[in-house]
Parts: C-alpha cells; structure tokens; sequence
C-alpha cells in the first residue's frame, strides 16, 4: 500500500497542476487572436493526439511497467509547458497542445494499472479506484480558481513557467519513489493464502464488449464541451476568476459523492447506469435553460460524475477479469480522448444555432440505451445485480 499512498501523493500534484490550466487556457488562446472555432479545434487536438500514446501504453504498460511512462508523461508535460510560456500565436499554441496530448496519454492507463496490479481482490480494487477518483478529486476542487488567480496575480508566461516546474520536479520525485509491481501469482498456486483471506478469485478474463465504451466516449464528449462552454463566459480577469469557480463547483460536487462510501456497497454496473442516465437528465437541464442557478447544476453534473468514474474503472476490471490491466485502461483512456475530441469540436460548429449541451444530452442517453445490452452477458448475476 505504500506505493498507492506515494502514487496518489504524486497524482494529486499531477492533477492540480493539469486543472489549473483549464480556465485559463482559452483566454490565453483569445489573447494570441484565437477564434472560438479554432479554440474548439486546438481543444480536439488535445484529445485526438491521445490515441497513438494510448496505444503504446496499452502494450508499453503490460510489459515494461507504470513507472517509466509515468516518469517520461509528467517530465515531458512539464517541458512542453516551459515553451507554451513562449508562444506567440495561436498555430504555435496548437503545436504545443498537440504534443502535451501525446504525452499526457501514457499516465491515466499507467496509473490506473499499477493501482489495479496492487492487489487481486475487487473490492480492494474498487476501493484504490475510488481513492484514485477522490485524489483527483481533490485537485481539481482548488486547482482552477488556483490557475486563474495565478493568472491574474503574475500572467499568463509566469503561470505556465511555473507550473511546468512542478510537473518537472514531481517526474522526479516519482522516480525514485514508485515501484512498478508485476502481476499477481497464479491463483491456485496461491489458493491457500487466499482462502485464509477469504478473497474472491478473479474469473476467467473474457473479451469486453466494444460497444461498452461508448459510455466513456460520450462522458468525455459532455466533459468536453463544459469545459469548451465554461471559459467563453470570460471577458475579463474578474470573469476568468469566476469561470475557475465554475469548474471548482463541479470538482465539489464530485467530492461529495465519492464522499459517500456506501455507495460502493452499490455494483459497478448499477453506479455506471444510473449515474450516466442522470447525468444524460441534467445536460438536458442546462441544454433547455431549465430555472435553476448555474451553480447548481453544475454541482449536479460533479456528483453525477462522482458515482460514474470510479463505479467505471470498476466495472471494467470486473468485464477484463483481472488481466491486461495495460490494455483495457488503454483501450478506456482511448475511448476518452475520442469523446474529448469530439466534444469541444461539435460545440465550436453549432454553438450559434443551438445549445451545444444538446449534444452532450444525446450522446449520453445513446450510450446509456446500448450499455444494458452488451453488459448482461459478460458479468454474473451476483455482480451484475448485486
């Protein structure tokens, strides 16, 4: 357990270091002359320039280890950002985003699959998942606000200068304090101990169902277009301030939920679909400019997400049945950066004819529609009910 605590430890400073750009990066971009529709351009880039580092890491993470891609993301996360501090137009900014996608492709699949490696049991799993959701969590609560009163005391070049120095130092830091762990002992090889535990084993690893991961696709394409929407509301240096507000309510409602551990008593499967299905319910409520405070929707869509993310990681180690951690996080991290791709692309084209949280709406109620239907199969009955 000493590797999670030194793991979490180095993914919070990741994390807020990560969420401190989102209100700021868009202004930033508007700064450089950028127009809405290439800010949602420059945002798709991000995203889609995740795939090729979500494949490597599917296959690198299975066979070399976590550490080394944790190690090479954050060092090289924190380079790209010492020269996006010196960009001077906004083709240089897409560059540089471009790049920091690639990079940052290689950590959430390498995280996620040494804390899946620690131990074999599930319920410890789902605990290590809730605690890696609660960590970044955590960080992103205070890490907007952060980013954009940082901007405002110090500047943009200053700011970015600053936070690249952290995901240098942290890169370090990791090195030399997290180990990778190898994958468990055959389970009848290790029955008795085991037995004496009274953990279950895990079954048989079966494939997943490709159709499961278009809930992942469109939690990131509505993820995408908040965090598209979120920072146009910044006109000014005071604005920006409350756009970082903004995206700390949702962080709050998010901890609220993890919060809440009686809700991993709750399958993984059942936490996924309701939670998407409200969700689905509460972009619908944002879309149609339902009478309620913006705050609290947005606190709603953090608590949604709060039940989802955790109960997600979850239900996939439950589907891969305790193999190929590497390449089911992989294949989830891709899914993510297709649905980020998506997202901030579609809001960028139909913003002025309709409320692009439409979209979000109907993604999710898709996804939420088909998830029942490849699930049922690929998990008992104690575990798909439960």
């Amino acid at each position: 357990m000493k590797t999670a605590v030194w793991l979490y430890l180095f993914l919070f400073v990741a994390f807020f270091d990560l969420h401190a750009q989102y209100p700021i990066l868009t202004p930033f971009a508007i700064s450089l002359g950028a127009a809405p529709s290439f800010i949602g351009l420059m945002m798709g880039m991000y995203s889609i320039t995740h795939l090729p580092g979500n494949l490597i890491a599917g296959f690198g993470v299975d066979r070399y280890g976590s550490r080394f891609f944790i190690v090479f993301s954050l060092m090289a996360a924190g380079v790209v950002l010492l020269f996006q501090s010196h960009v001077t137009n906004p083709w240089q900014l897409l560059l540089l985003r471009s790049i920091s996608g690639f990079v940052l492709a290689f950590l959430s699949p390498a995280c996620l699959s040494l804390l899946a490696r620690i131990t074999s049991d599930r319920t410890e799993q789902g605990k290590l998942m809730a605690g890696n959701g609660l960590v970044h969590t955590l960080a992103s609560v205070v890490s907007p606000a952060a980013g954009a009163y940082l901007v405002a005391k110090i500047g943009f070049t200053t700011a970015f200068t600053m936070l690249g120095w952290v995901l240098i130092v942290t890169s370090v830091c990791a090195l030399f304090f997290i180990k990778d762990i190898r994958a468990q002992v055959d389970p009848e090889s290790n029955a008795a101990s085991q037995v004496k535990k009274e953990k279950l084993p895990l079954e048989k690893a079966t494939p997943i169902p490709w159709l499961v991961y278009m809930l992942p696709v469109a939690l990131s394409c509505a993820q995408g277009i908040l965090s598209f929407e979120l920072p146009l509301l910044a006109k000014s240096q005071e604005a920006m301030m409350t756009t970082g507000l903004l995206f700390s309510v949702v962080s709050i409602g998010a901890l609220v939920t993890l919060s809440m551990l009686f809700l991993n008593r709750v399958s993984a499967y059942q936490r996924t679909l309701w939670g998407s299905l409200i969700l689905a319910i509460i972009y619908f409520g944002i879309a149609s400019d339902t009478p309620a405070p913006l705050t609290v929707m947005l606190l709603l869509v953090g608590m949604a997400k709060g039940v989802i993310l955790p109960a997600l990681s979850t239900l996939l180690i439950e589907l891969s049945g305790g193999a190929r951690y590497g390449r089911t996080f992989s294949v989830l991290s891709i899914a993510f950066s297709v649905g980020a791709f998506i997202g901030p692309m579609a809001a960028g084209q139909v913003r002025d004819y309709i409320s692009p949280y439409y979209i979000a709406f109907i993604a999710l109620m898709i996804a939420v529609t088909v998830l029942p239907f490849h699930i049922s199969r690929s998990l008992s009955s104690r575990t798909h009910f439960s």
